[in-house]
Order: C-alpha cells, then structure tokens, then sequence
C-alpha cells in the first residue's frame, strides 16, 4: 500500500554533527549543529489553513491533506517513526549584544521534502525543503521558556509569510496552521497582567534554515572545523553554482559566498522597503544565509510613510529596527558574519571590500526600485547624460519621501494614487490635487496651502520626468500597480482576524489568506481591504505596536 505522506529524508543531519546528548534538558550545546528532540504531543490537533498549493508541491495528496496522519504530522503530535526531528544549535547579537548560544528554542525541524514545483525562493538552487514546525514544544535551547506559541503570533506568521511570497519578496514558506488544544500564559503587553492563550503550530518550509548565527556561534568558541563544516554545507546545498569542477571549495569560494548573501540581504531589504514592511527584529539570529525574510515576530506595515516607525515594543526607545535604519542594520549585521568567517579567510581587506561594495548594491537597487514604483524607466545607463538622469531621479526619490513624511500620508494608497494622476494634469490646481489624493491623507486638517503647494512642485517635476519616458497614461499605471500593491497584510487587519480567531472564528483569517494571494490585482468582492487604517486602530496593541511575547 502507498504511503499517505510523502517520503521525508534527512540531509541536514547527515551532514553536519549532532549533539551526543539526546536528553531534552536546558544546556549548553558544543561541537554540534544541532540536537536530537521529538516535538511535544498534543491534547488534540485542529488545522486551521492548509496552504494548498504549497503542499502539493511538497508531494502531499488531497487525500493526505485531509488525514489524521497529515494532522498529527504539522501539529507534532506523534510525527511517523521514520522522521528524526531535531533543533538546530546557533547563536546571535540580540538588540547589538553578543548573546551566546540561543538556537531553536520552540522550532523542531522534521527533515526534508523533495520539492517538485517553482514554489521557493527562485535565487535558491536545491530541489529539497524542510519542513519546521514552531510551536512544536521545549528543547535544549527553549532555556526557561516552554517552547510553545499562542494562536496570535501564529496567525501573524502563516499570514505574513504567504503575504511576503505572493508580493515577490524572498520568506520562508507556511505549510499549516494548527491548533493544539493546549493553554500557555502569556504577558503579551509585559505589564504584569499574565492570562491563558490558545497555543498553535506553524508548519513552516525553507530550503534553508541557517542563519548568520548558525555560523557565528562556533567561530565564537573558536570551533573552526564545525565553522568550516557549517559553512561547507551552506555553499554545496544552496550556493553549489559557486564550486568549481573539482569541487573543492577554496578561500575564492568563500569570498564569493559571502558577496552572494551580501547582495541577496541587500535585495531582500530593497523589497522590504518597496512595501513598507518592517521586521522588527534584525537581529543575527533572524538573518537567513539564503536572503529569506525569517521569524515574523513583532513585525508591521507602514501604514503612513514614517521612516522612524518600529513596531516593536522592545525597540521603542532606541528604534534600532526602525523602517528606514534596516539597510544600515543589515549591513551591521553581514560585518558581524563577516568577523565569524574570518578564521576561513585570514585576510581582512577583502572582507571588508565586499562590505563596502553592500552600500553601492543597495542604493543601486533602492533607485531601481523608486523610479519603478514612480513607473520611471531605468534603461538609460547607455545614454551619454546617463549619470545626470540617475542623480536627479534619485533627488527626486528622496524628495518624494519628505513629501510624504511632512503630513501622515498612506504609502500603499499614495503610490496606487500616484499610478491614477494623468502625467497632463494641472499640478498648479491645488484644490484639484488635493482631491485626488484625500484617500491617502490620516488628518484631513494638516493638508495646508503650504503643504499642497511642496506636493504640487514635486509633481511638477515628476510631470517633466515622466515625458522623458513618452509613456501612455494607461502603460505608466500597468507597470506601476505591478510593482505597488493594492494590499498589504494591514497590522489592524490581522489583529481583527486574531480578535475573532480567539473565539472560535476563523473565516478572517481564510479571507485574508485568500486575498493577499492577488495583491497587485483590484479585487471588487474586497474593497474594504483597500481602506487605510481606522483611528481607533492608531494607538491599539496588536495595530500600532507588538511586543516579542509568543
């Protein structure tokens, strides 16, 4: 009889040291990738949302899907016999500080499927994902906590990563959302007024789930053959087009690893930026060596244009995450993976070439990316005043965001705004503008004479650089809304979902999955979606702000 699940196989663990001691008990992990532990059984597993094309690419049946067998598995309640599940040992600057070994503290990785469509990232050459569960329960590295995770901030990480896959920006993938019938405490504003929560699992999917910690933590204890290991395993598995025809991999082929994660960071963050999408935790620890958005946590959608905006309540004060600092940040942190492969290299300069080459990458592609979301084409770099065009539209660029920083102005609604203005209209006409752009505006009584007349110089000189083009109206708005979606996974948009997923209804959660598949794409049956947030969502936990509690 065929199997109802698809074969699962065991590369990671193959390849890399595993912890000699198999007890699931708090410790220090040395000389090892990761540790043998079996997720935490459940009093009963209710799946929530199966992502249904992703699972097919996975191998899994309709049939399967449907199954206690496939329930058991994505909830971690009694997986099949053959899976070895195991936690994976790394460590990471936590908020700019050394923090030591930290590892899977609530994520239990069951091994990996062969992946038989595109459905990953497309800068990723491997045909085999993990499969992780989080939320799965303790392991050595939970330290005192319990390894669980509450229905909440589960809801926010299926939602969002499919969000962040379906805009084209490089996640890691949601299987399944699945409730365990199991209760933690939580205290999720941090105020001393703990209460029970609904726990859930996220089964989630990657090609890869090493981190810039993954390689920082041996070189930190001086482990150079496990450093050379881990770092080995990241090139054959997901870099392998780096290796030579010896396959041998060299101090040449280091470097060229280490430019690749520079470059994918610096993409991974430009797309960031182009949505307004705000991690909220770049830390080392949730750095991807692939350039996958990873650990949805405190995360948020800039809803008006504010480039100091954090959404973590942990950050508040200094805002080190901040929306407009997380280029800088993630620059911060491939100097730090930097510092952890230098045993490899012994040679600081080149090093140090590739991190300053980041910067140019970075700005290169955030003006690449600005003159798209304005529908300004980019083939100009053969023309003989090429270089005058790239500074006035990068002067331009970021002149259009003071424009929007002066009063609170809707970033998603401005630009789909933006791509409906005729490039004939009579920017002199304030009355005219203003109208055009209400739907974008937080505060009605702050659109002043003087504030229409800075947005109506702008559009003025965007006018003349748009006839530079010679675009139609009609081309110009084609290629902006497929660049500027119509939605976004709105923060007061999930915390509703959440509200009603705690009692017991789901049906938000399913619409919402369901629309951010089409993003770009105006959908009349989900009109209330296109609206910007309501004011009582403007200072609302779960809406303006998040804390790190899960």
């Amino acid at each position: 009889m065929k199997p109802l699940l698809p074969p699962i196989h065991s590369i990671f663990t193959s390849s890399l040291p595993a912890d000699p001691d198999t007890s699931n008990t708090s410790r220090s992990v040395e000389g090892a990738a990761y540790s043998w532990v079996s997720p935490t059984s459940t009093k009963s597993a209710q799946v929530i949302c199966v992502n249904n094309a992703l699972a097919k690419a996975l191998g899994f049946t309709e049939l399967s899907l449907t199954s206690n067998e496939f329930a058991d598995l994505v909830s971690g309640n009694a997986p099949a016999s053959s899976i070895q599940s195991y936690a994976m040992n790394y460590g990471g600057h936590q908020f700019g500080q050394w923090a030591g070994q930290l590892g899977d503290g609530r994520a239990i990785n069951l091994g990996q499927y062969q992946l038989h469509s595109n459905q990953q990232n497309e800068t990723v050459e491997q045909s085999f994902v993990t499969l992780q569960l989080k939320g799965a329960g303790q392991t050595p590295y939970s330290r005192r906590a319990d390894g669980m995770a509450v229905l909440r901030s589960s809801i926010r990480e299926y939602l969002c990563s499919e969000a962040m896959f379906h805009l084209g920006i490089p996640t890691t993938r949601a299987l399944s959302l699945t409730l365990t019938g199991e209760e933690v405490i939580r205290d999720k504003l941090y105020d001393g007024r703990a209460a029970f929560e609904p726990c859930a699992v996220v089964a989630r999917v990657s090609p890869s789930f090493l981190r810039f910690g993954s390689v920082q933590l041996p070189s930190s204890r001086g482990d150079l053959a496990l450093l050379k290991q881990t770092v080995d395993f990241s090139i054959n598995s997901d870099y392998p087009h780096l290796l030579t025809e010896s396959k041998n991999i060299t101090k040449e082929v280091y470097l060229n690893w280490f430019t690749k994660i520079c470059e994918r960071t610096a993409h991974l963050i430009v797309e960031w930026m182009r949505v307004g999408f705000v991690h909220g935790v770049l830390n080392t620890d949730n750095m991807s060596l692939i350039g996958e958005t990873i650990d949805f946590g405190p995360y948020g959608w800039i809803d008006n244009f504010d480039l100091n905006w954090t959404p973590n309540t942990s950050d508040a004060a200094e805002k080190r995450y901040r929306f407009g600092q997380q280029a800088y940040i993630g620059q911060w942190n491939l100097f730090q993976l930097a510092n952890a492969i230098y045993p490899l290299i012994e040679e600081a300069e080149p090093l140090q070439n590739i991190l300053t080459n980041y910067n140019q990458t970075y700005q290169t592609l955030w003006l690449a990316m600005m003159r798209n979301k304005m529908g300004i084409d980019t083939n100009y770099e053969d023309a003989v005043d090429a270089s005058n065009l790239i500074e006035s539209d990068l002067q331009l660029s970021k002149d259009l965001e003071k424009i929007l920083s002066l009063v609170n102005t809707d970033m998603t609604l401005f630009y789909r705004q933006l791509a409906n203005i005729s490039k004939n209209v009579n920017a002199d006409d304030l009355i005219l503008i203003k109208k055009h752009f209400s739907d974008c505006f937080y505060q009605p009584e702050t659109i002043t004479e003087s504030y229409l007349t800075q947005l109506s110089l702008w559009l003025e000189r965007y006018k003349q650089r748009l006839l530079i083009d010679n675009l139609a109206d009609s081309q110009r708005k084609a290629k902006m809304d497929n660049i500027n979606p119509c939605y976004i996974l709105r923060n007061f948009q999930v915390q509703e979902a959440i509200e009603l997923a705690e009692q017991g209804d789901y049906s938000r959660v399913l619409i919402l999955s369901e629309l951010l598949k089409t993003p770009y794409k105006q959908q009349a049956k989900y009109k209330e979606f296109e609206s910007k947030r309501p004011d009582w969502a403007t200072n609302k936990f779960g809406c303006s702000a998040l804390s790190c509690s899960s």
